[in-house]
C-alpha cells in the first residue's frame, strides 16, 4: 500500500492552511518535504486534489471527497494509539469535545470537573469547541472533535444521536418591561406575547430551533427585536428591557435570583427540549472515551433526575 498517514496529514493541513508553506510550519516540516508529500499523494491517487489559485491551494471536488475520509483515517489511527497506551500510568486523557453554547457555558465545566474527580490520578485535558448546534454537528461528522453535546435537532445523517438531558425553557423579561404593565406577577396573554418584541438566537442555533418549535404552535409568529450570537447576550439584553426571551432556566437562573429578570406567568404549557449526545457512526471509541461517555450518561441523573 503506497498511501501513508503522513501524506493524509499533509493533505489535511494544506486544506486547512491553504498553502504548503503554512502547512509546513504547522507540521514542523520543510516546505519541500510538505510539497513532496502532497505530490506523492496526488500521484498515488492519480488525481489533483487542489486547484491552484494564485499562491493559494483550494480544494477541488476530488479533495472535498477525500477530506472526511482522511480525517476518519487519522482519527482512527490516533484512537488505536491511545487505546493501547498504558491506562494504569499517570497519563493525561485528551478529550476533543464540541458543545453548543448553553451546554458549553453552563453544564460542561461541571461535568468535566466531576469526571476529573472520578478519574483520580488520571487527569483530563479537554479541548473544547463551543459553537452553535449546526457547527458542532459538522465538526463531529468531520472528526474534528470526538463527540458533541448539542441543544437542538441534529441533521447530519452519519451521526448517532441519543437524548442526554431534558432542559426547561422559560419566558423572561425585565421587571419594567411593558408586557408586564407594572406588575411582575401579572398574567401575560398570548396576544401580548404575539405583539411583544422577541430577542432570538441566530439561524442554525439549537436554541433558536427549539424556541420556535416550542412557541410557534401557540403564538404562530415571533416578532424579532434582534438576533444574538449567544444566550448570554440575549439574557442581558432582556434584563435591559430590549425584549422578551425564551431561554433555558440554566441560563437565566442567576438574573432571576437577582431580580433583574422575571419569569412570565403565561397560559402556555411547560416548555421543554432535549440536549443530545452525538458521535460519528464510524468513530472508533477508545476505552477511555467509552468511559467518559458512560460517566456523562450517569452524571445526567444528578442534574436532571
Amino acid at each position: 500500500m503506497r498511501l501513508t498517514l503522513r501524506q493524509l496529514q499533509i493533505f489535511l493541513e494544506v486544506a486547512r492552511a491553504g498553502s504548503t508553506t503554512a502547512a509546513a510550519q504547522a507540521l514542523a516540516l520543510s516546505q519541500s518535504a510538505t510539497s513532496a508529500g502532497l505530490n506523492e499523494l496526488e500521484g498515488v491517487l492519480e488525481t489533483r486534489l487542489f486547484d491552484r489559485v494564485g499562491k493559494r491551494l483550494v480544494l477541488n471536488d476530488n479533495g472535498r471527497l477525500l477530506l472526511p475520509q482522511a480525517r476518519q483515517m487519522l482519527d482512527a489511527a490516533a484512537t488505536i494509539e491511545s487505546q493501547f497506551a498504558d491506562v494504569g500510568a499517570f497519563k493525561d486523557i485528551d478529550l476533543r469535545i464540541g458543545a453548543s453554547t448553553t451546554i458549553g457555558i453552563y453544564l460542561l465545566p461541571t461535568l468535566i470537573a466531576a469526571a476529573a474527580a472520578a478519574a483520580g490520578s488520571i487527569s483530563l485535558k479537554p479541548n473544547i469547541m463551543i459553537a452553535n448546534t449546526a457547527d458542532v454537528a459538522a465538526a463531529v461528522a468531520n472528526f474534528e472533535v470526538d463527540f458533541g453535546l448539542i441543544e437542538g435537532p441534529c441533521h447530519e445523517a452519519d451521526l448517532l444521536v441519543e437524548p442526554w438531558i431534558r432542559d426547561e425553557l422559560i419566558i423572561v423579561a425585565a421587571p419594567h418591561h411593558a408586557v408586564l404593565k407594572g406588575d411582575p406577577d401579572a398574567a401575560v396573554t398570548k396576544k401580548a406575547l404575539r405583539e411583544a418584541g422577541w430577542l432570538l438566537r441566530e439561524a442554525g442555533s439549537g436554541t433558536r430551533e427549539a424556541v420556535e418549535h416550542a412557541l410557534l404552535p401557540h403564538l404562530h409568529s415571533l416578532r424579532s427585536n434582534g438576533e444574538f450570537g449567544n444566550s448570554e447576550a440575549i439574557k442581558y439584553a432582556a434584563a435591559e428591557g430590549l425584549g422578551v426571551a425564551c431561554l433555558s432556566r440554566w441560563v437565566v437562573g442567576d438574573l432571576i435570583a437577582m431580580g433583574r429578570l422575571v419569569e412570565l406567568n403565561t397560559s402556555l404549557p411547560p416548555l421543554h427540549r432535549h440536549f443530545y449526545l452525538i458521535h460519528s457512526k464510524q468513530k472508533i471509541l477508545s476505552e477511555r472515551l467509552k468511559s467518559f461517555l458512560a460517566f456523562s450518561r450517569e452524571w445526567r441523573k444528578q442534574v436532571a433526575p
